[in-house]
Formats: structure tokens, C-alpha cells, sequence
């Protein structure tokens, strides 16, 4: 294994809670709700942020929200990541140790935007800033491959599907030659902007541990589509695109914001898609039918 990968605990949490609810007729049921939880994140004994999870993979998800945030450039840059849910009262607590330290740090999160986000709800203002930066691959969408993606995220076996109220990520390898659709891995959070930190936090270990094979090309990102259950506002946006992921797909819609961003960097949105229909906000030249 690359010396250079991050050493990650492996805590669990248990995802649903079984409570009992009283239904229409006024008769007692048992019922399963997703389980929520805070997990606060400190970088080199400096506490960041606290983020409301559900707990799958809080060290993936952990990686993926400081990559996001640009606080670190690649996995490796992070030697360790420790989860333990029980060392605080009101929560878990994660401990994150960079090889090198992150220059300015304080100064890198004063800054705080507020937005529209369940269970995470601000990102730091430097993201804002960069966005001309961001280069994504030139690459086009099948319209039939976007159907069978539509389709594949169906057949999923989710914690949505048993108790309800999270957002889902997924993110899937096109092959341009059968036109085919692969998922690659998926991810459930009670926000969609963790669900989408943690994607990102296994890309980058992906993309690590497979830098040597042409199988899942990660980096260049050019036959990558990603999908979430959430609305495109301009943070989801802006992380898929760092990301590097040219097509976003979303069963909600997109924001005023999150579509003057995904136009002025060239993101591919579509929304409100569900079995065969769906709407291309931006990027529509992309899809080929």
C-alpha cells in the first residue's frame, strides 16, 4: 500500500433507530428513523467546524469536507484521521493530523458564508474566490446511459428506502464505447453536503490506491456523472466541480445562484430527473441524443 495514504479508524455507528409512531387511524406502529449525530472535527488539535451525520464513514467524510473547503489539497496531506464517538458528551469527536500542518490556518477559517445547507450550513468564504481556477474535462453524456443511471440509482437498497429523511450521493464511471453506466460507490447522510464531502473524501483514496491502473480513472474525472437526491445550490455545485466531475445529476432542482455558477464554470446540470425525464439546466450541448 502507498506510504503516503492517511491511516483511518474504522468507527461505526448504528444508522436507524426503531421508535414507535402513531399513525392516521390513531394505532401505534413501529417505525425506523435515521440516526443523527454531531461529530466535531479538529485539525492538529484546532477545533473547525462540528458537522450533523448520520455516521457512515465519518473519516471519509471528514477528508472529503477539508478537501472541499480547500483546507487540504490531496489525501496525502492528512497522516491520520481518528473517530470516536464517545469521548465527547454531546457527541463524537474526530482528530485530524496533516503531515506538514496547514499554513494560515486561522486565518483560512474566519471566514464563514452561510448557506442553505442541512446539517453542515456555512463553508468558508475562500471557495467563492477560486472559481475561475476550476478546469473541468470536455466530455459528453449519452442520453440513454443518463436513463440507466436514473435506473441503477433505483435498484438501490438505502436507508432512505427503510426510514426516509437523508440525501443520497452516488458517483458512476461511463464507458463511452458500450454506453453502459457503472456505480462506483454511494453514499447516504442526513445532509446532502456531507453525503457529498464523503464521496469525495473516497475519491481521493481512490484515486491514491488506483493512480497506477487505467480501470477508474478519478483524476481526470472526463467519464465521470455524479447524482444526488439534493437541490444544485452554488455549494453543491461548486464541490462537484472541484471534484472534477463534469455532469451533475440531481432528482431536485438548482438555485439562481447554483445555475450562474454552473454556467460561468461550465458544469453540466440536470435536475428534476426521475425514470426518463428530466431537465438540463446548463450545459445542455453535452448530451448527446
Amino acid at each position: 500500500m502507498n506510504q503516503s495514504l492517511p491511516r483511518l479508524t474504522e468507527a461505526r455507528a448504528p444508522l436507524t433507530q426503531s421508535i414507535t409512531a402513531t399513525n392516521e387511524a390513531g394505532v401505534q406502529e413501529a417505525v425506523s428513523i435515521p440516526a443523527e449525530r454531531s461529530l466535531t472535527v479538529y485539525v492538529d488539535k484546532r477545533e473547525i467546524v462540528t458537522l450533523m451525520t448520520l455516521g457512515v464513514n465519518p473519516e471519509l467524510l471528514t477528508l472529503g469536507y477539508l478537501l472541499n473547503q480547500k483546507l487540504v489539497t490531496a489525501a496525502s496531506d492528512v497522516e491520520s484521521i481518528t473517530v470516536d464517538w464517545d469521548v465527547l458528551d454531546e457527541g463524537g469527536a474526530v482528530a485530524v493530523k496533516t503531515r506538514h500542518g496547514i499554513e494560515a490556518l486561522e486565518a483560512r477559517t474566519a471566514r464563514r458564508v452561510v448557506t442553505t445547507g442541512c446539517g453542515q450550513g456555512s463553508i468558508f468564504g475562500g471557495l467563492l474566490d477560486d472559481l475561475d481556477s476550476i478546469k473541468l474535462p470536455d466530455a459528453r453524456l449519452p442520453q440513454e446511459v443518463l436513463f440507466e443511471i436514473l435506473s441503477l440509482i433505483r435498484q438501490q437498497d438505502t436507508t432512505y428506502k427503510s426510514s426516509g429523511s437523508v440525501h443520497g450521493c452516488a458517483l458512476f464511471r461511463v464507458d463511452s464505447a458500450s454506453a453502459k453506466a457503472t456505480l462506483l460507490h454511494h453514499v447516504e447522510d442526513v445532509g446532502r453536503h456531507n453525503a457529498l464531502d464523503t464521496l469525495a473524501g473516497w475519491m481521493a483514496l481512490q484515486a491514491m490506491q488506483d493512480k497506477a491502473s487505467s480501470s477508474v480513472d478519478l483524476e481526470s474525472g472526463a467519464d465521470l456523472v455524479l447524482y444526488t437526491t439534493g437541490r444544485l445550490t452554488s455549494e453543491m455545485v461548486i464541490k462537484s466541480a472541484q471534484m472534477g466531475v463534469p455532469f451533475v445529476v440531481s432528482r431536485s432542482g438548482i438555485t439562481q445562484m447554483g445555475f450562474d455558477v454552473a454556467t460561468r464554470i461550465g458544469l453540466c446540470t440536470i435536475g428534476r430527473a426521475l425514470n426518463q425525464r428530466y431537465l438540463c439546466y446548463t450545459g445542455a450541448g453535452k448530451i448527446e441524443r
